[in-house]
């Protein structure tokens, strides 16, 4: 390594990471390290986005769906706080990122030059690890050591770099650091076993929520329902994690769930929280005892007053916790939820079969579910978009990406150009709302500029839907929701995609058919019926604010349009 340059090095060093594409823009206080990037090309893909959030969200979506660390960078002043919301999304759902920020000429800092701001400062409650360097011969040293607290505390590390340092010589070979990061099995203690166990073997109603945590355990959490005789609830971010029609499985929980789940919650006499820090107290039982299983000691009871903990890796402690405990006989609770979840199924499904124009969202998705591939990768974007898919797309093998903890509009292009660059060989699609999309429709060109065939639904209602329910929830009118529409279908042809336009249910099948089948980027815009994502159990406040909203409109704009509400209603209540 001795007389390379700190670039030449970092770019070796990622390499060495496994890391084969980093995210950005170039410009010109990254431009030296960019032009080490441009050597590499082979190895080490740079790949150019049109905005810097975009490459941050990007980076975020390959950790969630691949593992691997996300890179990403910018440029000084503008380009690195546009790195800030992606980074949020990174942290909030605990993932490795990487970004590295350019800054000013190392001579100048602190003379209040041009595009300077104080990235270490800024980068502060976001990162694990943020680093500027001071010198070349560090820089190799603290890109491991930020890469591998990454790792270690699944968080975004940032290393602010002055560009003239990526072009200067390292005369010694580092010797400090290595490229690796070993992760070793943790077994749970058998007294927390034994502990877990006896009241898994008391329980008579135990219900389990799953979170994104065993995603890399399915086998061992069905086997584990199964000798519990316990339902299991997922989290958001672990859609995914048990096929949707499997007997045990009731679906999520909270304002986007299933009323079989909220009534199994209710009903349990053990909460058995796997891989979750759930947030949303209010969905969760009053006093009921609870296990939770969870790698961090940290995350045990930090949001609900857990009786016992099990700090170990989700495999290894289920695996374990499953010989532990006794085979239950009884299996009324779980056939009583089984049946619930089914009459539930039921009444949803009669949406999804209706033909209608426009179209219901509901329809949309259960087309586009027979569409996809068992081994697909959903990147779904953030608003009412979040509750269809949830519901209404019944997973079996696919990956499911969000922005679950940040629930950060946009996301959905980001996550499936990443899905395409780590999946080349895997059908990708996103599913946004018109009014997700339009945050990051920018970035469309980037899909075509690489080649990458990724399918873009669009439920296009011209509406912020969620946030004008959002609205409606608590009482008030809605109010700057309504969206000026755009004819998406011909901003894919302008960008060198494919558009189909869709705004009655007999076109919606062929464009599907369509889409997937051109092998480009393809943009399907599909107009539907403005519907309220209603809970899957309304509250009292819910439907008392609600109460009010209605009469507002009724006596302030002449307008109450009942059965579509009534209908809705009848189902979930």
């Amino acid at each position: 390594m001795a007389n390379k340059t700190a670039g030449k090095i970092g770019a070796e060093l990622l390499k060495e990471w496994n890391i084969d594409h980093v995210y950005g823009m170039p410009g010109d206080s990254i431009n030296e390290f960019v032009d080490e990037l441009r050597h590499e090309e082979n190895n080490l893909r740079f790949v150019q986005v049109r905005h810097e959030e975009t490459a941050a969200l990007a980076a975020a979506a390959d950790a969630k769906l691949t593992g691997k660390i996300g890179v990403c960078l910018s440029i000084a002043g503008p380009g690195a706080v546009h790195l800030l919301n992606g980074l949020y999304d990174a942290k909030a759902d605990g993932v490795p990122v990487l970004a590295i920020a350019g800054q000013v000429s190392s001579n100048e800092i602190g003379r209040d030059t041009f595009q300077e701001i104080g990235l270490e400062r800024m980068f502060e409650d976001v990162a694990v690890f943020n680093q500027q360097v001071h010198s070349a011969e560090a820089l190799p040293d603290l890109l491991n050591q930020a890469i591998r607290t990454a790792y270690s505390q699944k968080g975004v590390a940032v290393l602010t770099v002055s560009d003239n340092l990526f072009a200067e010589k390292i005369k010694r070979k580092p010797v400090y650091t290595s490229a690796l990061y070993i992760e070793g099995d943790l077994y749970p203690k058998q007294s927390q076993l034994m502990q877990c166990a006896q009241l898994i073997n008391e329980a008579k109603k135990p219900v389990i929520l799953a979170g994104r945590g065993m995603k890399s355990a399915r086998e061992e959490l069905l086997e584990f329902a199964d000798k519990a005789a316990a339902p299991i609830i997922i989290t958001l971010p672990a859609k995914g994690a048990v096929p949707d029609r499997h007997p045990h499985m009731l679906g999520n929980l909270g304002h986007i769930g299933t009323k079989s789940a909220y009534e199994a919650m209710e009903a349990c006499d053990l909460l058995i929280m796997l891989g979750t820090s759930f947030p949303y107290r209010d969905y969760l039982p009053e006093d009921t005892p609870a296990i939770q299983l969870d790698n961090n000691p940290a995350k045990i009871g930090k949001r609900y007053p857990v009786t016992a903990g099990l700090v170990c890796d989700a495999k290894t402690g289920l695996f374990e916790l499953t010989k532990t405990i006794e085979r239950k006989t009884s299996r009324s609770f779980l056939e009583s939820c089984t049946e619930h979840m089914n009459k539930w199924r039921y009444q949803i499904e009669k949406d999804e079969q209706e033909a209608t124009s426009p179209l219901k969202p509901q329809q949309v998705i259960a087309r586009l579910e027979d569409a996809v591939a068992d081994d697909g990768v959903l990147s779904v974007d953030v608003g009412n978009v979040t509750v269809w898919m949830t519901r209404h797309f019944n997973m079996t093998n696919q990956d499911f990406l969000i922005s679950s903890w940040l629930g950060t509009m946009g996301c959905g292009l980001p996550g499936a150009i990443s899905a395409k660059l780590s999946y080349p060989e895997r059908q990708v699609v996103a599913v946004c709302g018109d009014g997700g999309f339009s945050m990051s429709m920018h970035d469309f060109p980037t899909a075509v500029k690489y080649d990458l065939p990724i399918v873009v639904v669009i439920l296009n209602n011209q509406n912020l839907g969620m946030i004008q329910y959002e609205q409606q929830e608590k009482g008030h009118l809605e109010y700057a929701t309504a969206l000026e529409n755009v004819d998406y279908a011909k901003f894919a042809e302008a960008c060198g995609g494919k558009g189909f336009s869709v705004t009655r249910h007999e076109e919606l099948i062929p464009a599907l058919k369509n889409a997937f089948q051109s092998q480009e980027p393809a943009i399907i815009d599909v107009a539907i019926e403005d519907e309220p994502p209603l809970p899957g159990k309304i509250s009292y406040t819910q439907a008392a604010n609600y109460s009010k909203y209605m009469m507002k409109k009724f006596f302030e704009k002449k307008e109450l349009d009942l059965p579509p509400l009534k209908k809705s209603l009848k189902r979930i209540l």
